[in-house]
Parts: C-alpha cells; structure tokens; sequence
C-alpha cells in the first residue's frame, strides 16, 4: 500500500459532494442506526462469550468488548468495507482514492475510530464533522481521507 505524503491525504477518488450529492445523502443518520447495529451485536457477543465461559469473561468485560469490536469493526470492514451495521444501512467506507478497505486501512480506521471514540472531546468534534462537513467524515475519515458512502444500488 502506498500513501501520498500529504496530511491529510488528497481526496481525488471519492465522489464529489457538490455534483454527486447522493452519495453522501442521509449518511450522517445512516452511520448512526449501523453504530447501534454494531454496537448491540458487539454486546450479545461479548455477553455469550462471557456466559460460555462460566462467567469469568464478565471480570473483564469492558476489555473484552473492546477486543471483540477491534476484531468485528477489523475483519467486516476488511472483507466487505462495512461493518454488518453499515451493510443494513446500505453505506459502505472507501479510501481517498474511492476503493474498499484492505485490512491494513480497516485495522488503522478502527484502531483511530476506538482511540476516538474512548474520549469525549474527540467523540464531538467527529459527530460535528459527521454533521458539517461536506463527505460526512467524521474525525478518523478526515484523518485518513476516508469517507462512507450510499452503497450502489445492485442490478
């Protein structure tokens, strides 16, 4: 994988949101039912994890929702660049140049997403972003040039 060296990186592959809008319409309300999606699917797996283990996965269970979201957000966003959220949401991620994830950006995009996400500051100033910005990139996408899009519609 090559990155340019500019930071942020120039977005030159995404659609444009002035003349491709539809791309980017509704994704901020869309990105929010796919969070609560993953978010419910990340806890019942965490919480049938720690049942199947007797009980002791609840000792740790803030660690271990964090290592099950790392995988989950890791591996769906890797081999489809969505999560299943995002996929019943019909949004997908793309990278600056307009492909899909590989697992090298997915695993950078989730690990500044939860890096993000474990602080308050950081979790406003990306749903502002989320909400203001032309892309509808929260504060990880404007880092890495990400961005998620409408999935096409499939013929």
């Amino acid at each position: 994988m090559t990155y340019s060296s500019s930071f942020p990186p120039k977005i030159s592959g995404l659609p444009d949101p002035d003349t491709q809008a539809e791309f980017y319409a509704d994704v901020p309300a869309k990105r929010l039912i796919a969070w609560a999606i993953d978010a419910t699917l990340i806890f019942l797996t965490a919480f049938l994890i720690s049942l199947l283990t007797v009980g002791v996965g609840f000792f740790f269970f803030g660690v271990l929702i964090v290592i099950i979201a790392f995988i989950y957000r890791t591996v769906s966003l890797a081999n489809r660049s969505a999560t299943p959220g995002m996929r019943l949401a019909a949004i997908e991620m793309r990278t600056h140049r307009g492909e899909r994830f590989d697992l090298a950006t997915a695993a950078l995009h989730t690990l500044l997403y939860q890096v993000s996400m474990s602080m308050v500051v950081p979790q406003v100033i990306s749903i502002v972003l989320m909400l203001t910005s032309a892309r509808a990139q929260g504060l990880t996408d404007h880092a890495l040039g990400t961005a998620a899009v409408n999935r096409m519609a499939r013929a």
